[in-house]
Parts: C-alpha cells; structure tokens; sequence
C-alpha cells in the first residue's frame, strides 16, 4: 500500500533526528538472478483464447506494513511500539491545532496548551458517544496513545471522500478534519457490533484510527466483496450489509451454527482489527473467578 496520496507532501524517509527504518522498501533483485536457471519440466498449457483473465484484487495488508513517520502543514508524527504498545508522537509548529479524544494525552511539552470543549447532545447521550474533545496548540510535543493495547493508523483525507469510523476507533485528527456522529440504521446497529451511531469524517488532512489488537486492511474494486466477521471493523468507505450465514460456530460471535457477517461491495477501503471487543470482554469474565458467601456457624 502506498502512503503517498495526491495533494499531500511526501514524507521524509525517517523522522528529524533518527535513521530511516530498514525494515521497509523491497530488495532490488533476487538472490541469484543473474544466474541461468537451469532445464526444469515443462511449463503449463497455453491458455485457451477467449478464455477470460483471472479475478485479481489488492490482498490485504497488515498495518505494520504502513508507514509510521509523516508530516502535514504544521505537524509531523511518528508512531512508535506497534502494534499492540503503540504510542502516537506529534511534534506541532506555533499555533497548530490537533483534536484528540478525551484522556488520550500521555505526555506533552510545557510550551503545548491543552483545552478541552464540551458538546452537549441527546443523541450521544444516549448512544455513548464522546461529548468532549481535547484541542493541543503547538509549539511542542505531544504524546497519544488509546485506552487500551492495539494499534494506531494514520488516514489521508483527500477532501472528497467520505470515512466511516466506528465509535471507540477516533484516536485524533489534524486541522481541517470534522467528525458527526451518523446513524447507520437499525440492522446494522444491532449486528454490525458498532452500535447505532458511527463518525462521518470528512475534509483535508489526517485522521490516526485505534484498534484493538493489529489493523489489516483491504483495497476493494468495482463490485468485489468481503466478508467481515462483526465487531471487527474500525474504518471504511465501501458501502455493507449485514448478513446471517451458516458459520457452524467457526465465527467469534456465533453462539450457534449461524453467525453475523458485514458484507462489503467495492469500490472502497475497509480497515479491520484482529481482536473483537465482545469476544474479549466474554474471555475476560470466563478467567474471574466466580465468588460465593459462605456462611459459617459458630457455636
């Protein structure tokens, strides 16, 4: 996947001060290819004509696949201890504004302020949804991370197109980025494991989304699909339904041979996590052990 967009900088091969990782960019040639290979079996039957090409799509890729440095207008990030420690690190040039969520702040430079605003709202109220933001205004640096161990994913946002966010993915968002809280319907609300409201997010800049556990994700073209187990997603612009299928218990909210799927149709990206939050939470309550009174008599 590459991390160059239209209309953005390209980032700096490390952040100030540091080495470019190794880890990333692709070796120039195989070991040996200027070598001869040597006669082996014959190759496959030429394909017949008229015979159509196979079906090809963008495989999914693993956010530690992603870059972890990059900069727009007035600040740069990197982001460090992935993907289950992972620590955003944002350095912000005089006046520069970056929204965050709530109790999200690890650490900051003295010279950073930090204000919070309050948005009163029956409907997040009601839903959960988070009625404040915290705003740091540079110079300085900043320290994010999530509430709980996962990963952090930076988004370019091109101005044009709309993303859907799930309720606990929002980590921060740059100057230029605004967030509403957006009903998805009934349906959805009640199986897609996001609840009823999501964020639409929209404009120009960068928005960092949070998992629990890694985030993989995946390019889909002009009609192909995917199938996502729910309470797996984090962000997406393809459009999805719903669906009961017959998993035999093989998906981790299925208590009984049919379990609950979202079915994504390209064109559109779709960002995932490994672990869902419901499983955890059952996985968690099996391992407490279970208390009782014991009344004792005494004579």
């Amino acid at each position: 996947m590459s991390y160059q967009q239209p209309g953005y900088p390209q980032p700096p091969s490390a952040y100030p001060g540091q080495a470019a990782h190794s880890g990333y960019g692709h070796h120039s040639a195989y070991p040996g290819s200027g070598i001869p290979m040597p006669p082996g079996p014959p190759g496959p039957a030429p394909i017949p004509r008229g015979t159509p090409p196979p079906q090809t799509h963008q495989p999914s890729t693993g956010a530690s696949n992603l870059p972890t440095t990059g900069q727009f207008e007035g600040a740069q990030f990197r982001i460090d201890h992935r993907d289950s420690n992972t620590m955003l690190y944002l350095r912000l040039q005089p006046g520069y504004e970056v929204k965050a969520k709530p109790g999200s702040m690890v650490a900051m430079d003295a010279s950073v302020s930090i204000r919070g605003k309050f948005k009163f709202s029956m409907k997040k109220m009601f839903t959960g949804g988070d009625m404040s933001e915290s705003t740091f205004t540079g110079p300085g640096e900043v320290l994010i991370a999530p509430e709980i161990w996962g990963d952090v994913v930076p988004i370019h946002l091109d101005g044009q197109t709309q993303w859907r966010v799930g309720r606990d993915a929002f980590l921060a968002c740059t100057m230029g980025v605004s967030r509403q809280t957006k009903s998805q319907g009934l349906g959805k609300a009640l199986f897609s494991g996001e609840g009823l409201f999501v964020y639409n997010v929209m404009g120009a800049g960068i928005l960092w989304v949070t998992s629990l556990g890694a985030i993989f994700s995946r390019t889909l073209q002009p009609g192909e699909q995917w199938i996502v187990d729910n309470g797996h997603l984090v962000a997406w612009t393809a459009e999805y339904k719903v669906e009961r299928i017959n998993a035999g218990g093989f998906l981790s909210g299925a208590h009984t041979d049919e379990g609950l799927v979202c079915r994504f149709t390209g064109p559109g990206i779709v960002y995932i996590q490994t672990r869902n939050p419901e499983t955890l939470g059952a996985w968690i309550r099996r391992q407490v052990p279970q208390t009782s009174t014991t009344i004792v008599e005494t004579q």
